[in-house]
């Protein structure tokens, strides 16, 4: 972590609320049950009326301190529907009653699908709770890593829910599909369009310097995966979905800030708060070390802004002053960013290292642009 000169403090306007701990599947590559960090064995399966009451009012009072009138709450897990319908509802009730008169809850939950049923849709409606899916392509893709914990294939379950999703687009919020060099990337593309999402978030598999990627040596095979994608997706004739990862890209080589912590240097604005009533930084960090995402306060005892006065909150806070020295000389590094933080993560210089998918961030990024210009130059020319 790279000292900051002075504190910077950019409110936070999404939560990531635990309302389960445990999860109905055993994915092989899950960052929360499968990696380094095991602190799920001694969360509370579920969070208790008044650990959701204090989130609640943190929440609230976060807004008011700001004066934000919209706060994104995004409802994870493990399985966040092992809830059940009327314990999802009753915390995004909750933060609603605690937040200022006339604001807006942004609520969404992000689920492996399994438990989406009807009436759980019906409920989700009823408290406008969009529903996000986990879902890694066709059948064979998908579980060839996304079992159940009898080692049964999760695809029956994901697809009923997609199907169900498909015909309630109001509620459909996209899709997360972690990477996998085994499977062809247009054919797992086509697959997910399939399911008529609105957006696709691809995702690169939970890696660090101690525990690097699949491949990993090679010259750029997950640029090479993405940019066959990116290449599907950007000559179709008509718009079939949104691309986070692509848009984004583009939205930087154009000058604009990025809302998504995969690239790009605007400020890290969320926080997760788990079954427990802990304040955690991105659980993606659980790969990387036992308790790297604690911050060591909770909603019983400290606010939000006394969360953002926790270093490494600063850290990834403060854009390229917290990057390495390779980063920061790096022409790409306004686009880039430094690529996820977790992927920086190295034993002797933590996470001031780059991204150890750095050429794979590279040679997209430098795919991306090649693109836009080219067709940016034939406009211009007309």
């Amino acid at each position: 972590m790279r000292p900051t000169s002075e504190p910077i403090v950019v409110p936070i306007t999404e939560y990531v609320v635990k309302v389960a701990s445990r999860c109905n599947l055993a994915c092989d590559y899950c960052y929360v049950y499968e990696m380094a960090d095991q602190s799920w064995r001694t969360r509370p399966h579920f969070p208790a009326g008044e650990t959701v009451a204090a989130t609640a009012q943190r929440i609230g009072e976060h807004m008011r301190t700001h004066g934000l009138d919209t706060v994104s709450v995004a409802l994870h897990g493990g399985e966040p529907l092992l809830a059940g319908p009327e314990r999802v509802a009753g915390v995004v009730t909750a933060i609603r009653q605690a937040c200022p008169g006339g604001s807006t809850i942004d609520a969404r939950v992000q689920t492996n699908g399994v438990l989406l049923d009807e009436p759980m849709l019906t409920v989700l409606r009823a408290h406008g709770i969009r529903v996000g899916v986990s879902v890694d392509g066709n059948r064979a893709h998908h579980d060839r890593h996304r079992r159940d914990h009898a080692g049964q294939g999760s695809w029956d379950g994901t697809a009923r829910a997609l199907r169900l999703l498909r015909d309630n687009p109001d509620l459909y919020s996209g899709l997360l599909c972690v990477i996998d060099l085994a499977n062809d990337p247009v054919e797992v593309y086509e697959a997910l369009l399939e399911f008529a999402p609105p957006v696709v978030d691809f995702l690169l598999p939970q890696a660090s310097w101690p525990a690097p990627p699949p491949r990993h040596g090679e010259p750029a095979p997950y640029a090479d995966w993405l940019t066959a994608v990116f290449d599907r997706w950007y000559d179709a004739p008509l718009r079939e979905t949104g691309v986070r990862l692509f848009e984004e890209i583009i939205h930087l080589l154009l000058g604009r800030q990025s809302t998504s912590d995969q690239v790009g240097l605007s400020p890290v604005a969320y926080l997760v708060v788990d079954t427990d009533g802990s304040f955690q930084q991105a659980d993606m960090l659980k790969s990387t070390a036992h308790g790297q995402p604690e911050t060591g306060f909770t909603v019983f005892d400290h606010t939000v802004d006394t969360v953002l006065t926790h270093p490494d909150i600063r850290a990834r806070q403060a854009g390229i002053a917290s990057l390495a020295d390779e980063c920061r000389r790096c022409a790409l590094v306004r686009v880039c960013g430094g690529g996820n933080y977790t992927h920086r993560f190295g034993a002797d210089r933590g996470f001031s290292h780059p991204s150890v998918y750095c050429p794979d961030l590279a040679r997209l990024i430098e795919h991306v642009a090649g693109r836009v210009r080219s067709d940016l130059a034939v406009r211009l020319a007309r």
